[in-house]
């Protein structure tokens, strides 16, 4: 069974960077379409998130238009760490944020966009942003 755990969050000035960190544990992400997602301030639980930023098998990323040129998603060589690089951080960029996996060949997967919440269903529990003007 995989687990995602998240790291990196915490308190920054408006204009600078954190990078978010999600390690796997339990088995290898070789075969799973990968993504960070966030939960905005202002939506409670059980609220959609917002996708930020995916990435598949071959390396293809996707962007929200809100983040691109800012953040940047990455993996490691081994397939076990999902990163997200945030530089330029702006208020609203506040969240905590989620990793998320889903296996390769998952039915749902195939018929939901790269940033659908729904894609997914593997979660972290996610680590929180807070920048601060």
């Amino acid at each position: 069974q995989v687990q995602l755990v998240e790291s990196g969050g915490g308190s920054v000035q408006a204009g600078g960077s954190l990078r978010l960190s999600c390690a796997a544990t339990g088995q290898t992400l070789h075969t799973f379409y990968m993504a960070w997602f966030r939960q905005l301030p202002d939506q409670g639980p059980g609220k959609a998130y917002e996708g930020v930023a995916a990435i598949d098998l071959d390396g293809k990323t996707t962007y929200a238009e809100s983040v691109k040129g800012r953040f940047t998603i990455s993996q490691d060589s081994t397939k076990n760490f999902l990163y997200l690089q945030m530089d330029n951080l702006k208020p609203e960029d506040s969240a905590m944020y989620y990793c998320a996996a889903v296996p390769q060949f998952n039915s749902i997967a195939a018929l939901r966009d790269d940033l659908d919440w729904d894609r997914y269903n593997l979660w972290g529990s996610g680590t929180q942003v807070i920048v601060s003007s």
